[in-house]
């Protein structure tokens, strides 16, 4: 499989890469991505997780134990469970959430879909992210896997970046732009 030489230049990337190939081995994409998407979910929703994560003061066997006791809890795949295993063995739990934004934008290749990250102020209810999936396939003219982030410093609207192209529709650039515009 062709894999893009950006993500196997970054260290989350060679990870990525390594879970993927692992997972399409063993006929287990689908299982590692639901996982994955639990521990990105967990990730932003628990402070004590990203502390786990984060915390270099956690040595690596509290790090692989304190995993693999969230890992059990969540109901990970023992692929999965394995990988956050490695990656506290290997002081890498730090960049998990790099890595599952790698791994995602393998598995939406791997099933023929362009990936975009989307940015928005406020959550986007499953409407908004049906029509703004459908408005991105009417550009690209293939599917599209969104990978969402909420950043309300951005004041309002989108931030769509899909592959090398960024479309910045949000408040804060406009303010930006009409003071600059301003100044003379």
């Amino acid at each position: 499989m062709e894999q893009s030489s950006g993500i196997q230049a970054s260290l989350s990337g060679r990870y990525a890469s390594a879970l993927f190939q692992l997972a399409r081995d063993e006929n287990k994409l689908a299982a590692v991505e639901a996982s994955l998407g639990g521990v990105k979910q967990a990730l932003a929703e628990s402070a004590e997780l990203r502390a786990l994560t984060s915390s270099p003061l956690i040595g690596r066997e509290a790090a692989g134990k304190a995993i693999g006791a969230v890992a059990a809890t969540m109901g990970l795949d023992p692929l999965t469970t394995n990988f956050l295993g490695v990656l506290a063995e290997n002081r890498r739990l730090g960049s998990l959430s790099a890595i599952i934004r790698d791994f995602n934008k393998l598995a939406a290749r791997q099933r023929g879909e362009a990936s975009a990250e989307v940015v928005s102020a406020h959550p986007l209810d499953d409407g908004q992210i049906a029509t703004l999936k459908t408005r991105l396939k009417s550009m690209i003219g293939s599917e599209v896997a969104v990978d969402l982030k909420v950043d309300p410093s951005i004041l309002g609207g989108l931030i769509v970046r899909l592959g090398s192209r960024q479309i910045d529709g949000s408040i804060r650039t406009k303010l930006n732009t009409l003071a600059q515009a301003m100044k003379g």
